[in-house]
């Protein structure tokens, strides 16, 4: 009878909206059928959401990636994985996390561990069945809470209250939190500009400023990798009230010289910031009439892609005071031989630093926004059969000089044109 009055009891409970949004997860991916998996494994095996997801569910932010924890180690995972035909990665092995690949979307799934030795770069663990080892290597407090499926919570380290109250607390002292791991210093920023209600400690900011230095032994890709998430956080613009945040940031990339120049964004760049890409905003931050923006580019080990976008921005600046730079006709050019976005990356740039923002930019952009790149609308076989010319270099040059003529028309080009250049 009691079992039975339990489950009436608890049918007619309402979820939470936290226990919502995890059973949401549970039933809108596929990641019920790890958790199944794990929990079928053996009868100690147990798995939960720990890190960034969960922390997102408690601050109601939407989910983008779903990390676990789980108390098998990594040959045991693989062999739960491969049993259940789930797909995995190794990628990750070396610091106990198998990668599950489930409807093109993936899993992380980390073995609880504890630290045997650190050197501010990587820490040599050993893995473990104890949840509370595991939470207490962790860096701050929201980041070591731990949530079942159904969404109920081990917080060892207290970090749901320090979310809620807006606090970014590390765990246990912070001088040896961050001397595990140099990189603590960037995410405390990061967090502190996302999460924080209250000042920073001072405790906090004398640790960082005495380890800063220890900076120097991350590798690039790693600083780079979290400059990216700072800039992209969707509280940037507090950066500009938070001087200490501020300095410490300019210390480690002395190439953001217009770090400051976001508190004096004109409302339309301000509700335009959280929607440009890292490149976008990376060139903002560092493109002045100097060469640090080539240097920050040699420094730091970018993408072809984007160190292509970033110097095509760099190059185009010292053109903007050009008369007619910002013609319809000019940005039709450029647009014509390189893409549409770096039209728009160019206005865009224009805008974010001028102190008020002229109709015309604003009426370009939304030109070229629906504006559709057309196609050069003549044939060389057409014009070598219609005026008996042989193809070689002349004939190359009067394909160019007819190509520029249509550009400078707005892709108009009329058979007198053609025709005058032909010798007809």
């Amino acid at each position: 009878m009691y079992n039975f009055l339990k489950k009436i009891f608890k049918s007619n409970k309402k979820p939470t909206q936290r226990e919502r949004s995890f059973l949401n997860i549970y039933s809108n991916t596929k990641v019920s059928k790890i958790f199944d998996s794990v929990s079928n494994f053996n009868e100690n095996s147990e798995i939960r959401y720990v890190g960034g997801c969960v922390r997102k569910i408690l601050n109601k932010e939407e989910v983008d990636d779903i990390d676990l924890a789980v108390n098998l180690n990594p040959d045991e995972v693989k062999k739960c994985l491969q049993s259940n035909n789930i797909k995995f990665f190794e990628t990750g092995i070396e610091h106990g996390t198998i990668t599950a690949n489930l409807d093109k979307k993936n899993f992380e799934i980390t073995s609880l561990r504890e630290d045997v030795d650190t050197d501010g770069r990587h820490a040599k663990v050993k893995y473990t069945k104890d949840w509370l080892k595991d939470s207490s290597r962790r860096d701050f407090t929201f980041n070591s809470i731990y949530a079942d499926k159904e969404g109920n919570l081990f917080d060892p380290n207290n970090g749901a209250k320090h979310l809620d109250e807006g606090r970014v607390i590390f765990i246990g002292d912070p001088n040896k939190r961050i001397q595990e791991d140099y990189l603590r210093i960037l995410r405390y920023i990061r967090f502190f500009l996302n999460y924080s209600k209250v000042s920073h400690n001072l405790s906090v900011q004398k640790s960082i400023k005495q380890n800063i230095v220890g900076i120097v032994n991350l590798s690039k890709e790693r600083l780079i990798t979290e400059l990216k998430k700072i800039i992209l956080s969707k509280n940037i613009l507090k950066i500009s009230e938070d001087p200490f945040s501020s300095e410490i940031l300019k210390t480690i990339f002395p190439q953001l010289v217009n770090l400051n120049c976001l508190g004096k964004l004109n409302d339309y760049s301000k509700r335009l910031l959280n929607k440009k890409s890292f490149v976008f905003l990376i060139s903002y931050l560092i493109i002045d009439d100097s060469d640090n923006a080539n240097y920050f580019l040699f420094k730091y080990n970018l993408s072809n892609e984007n160190k292509k976008r970033i110097k095509f921005l760099i190059n185009n600046y010292h053109l903007f005071s050009e008369k007619d730079y910002f013609s319809k006709k000019n940005l039709q050019r450029i647009y014509y031989f390189n893409d549409k976005s770096y039209v728009i990356d160019i206005l865009d740039l224009k805008i974010f630093n001028s102190k008020l923002v002229s109709k015309k930019l604003i009426d370009l952009k939304k030109y070229f926004e629906k504006f559709e790149k057309p196609n050069f609308p003549l044939k060389s076989r057409d014009l070598l059969d219609k005026y008996k010319v042989k193809q070689g270099k002349d004939f190359g040059q009067k394909i160019k000089l007819l190509e520029n003529i249509w550009l400078n028309n707005s892709f108009k080009l009329s058979k007198k044109e053609i025709d005058n250049v032909f010798g007809n």
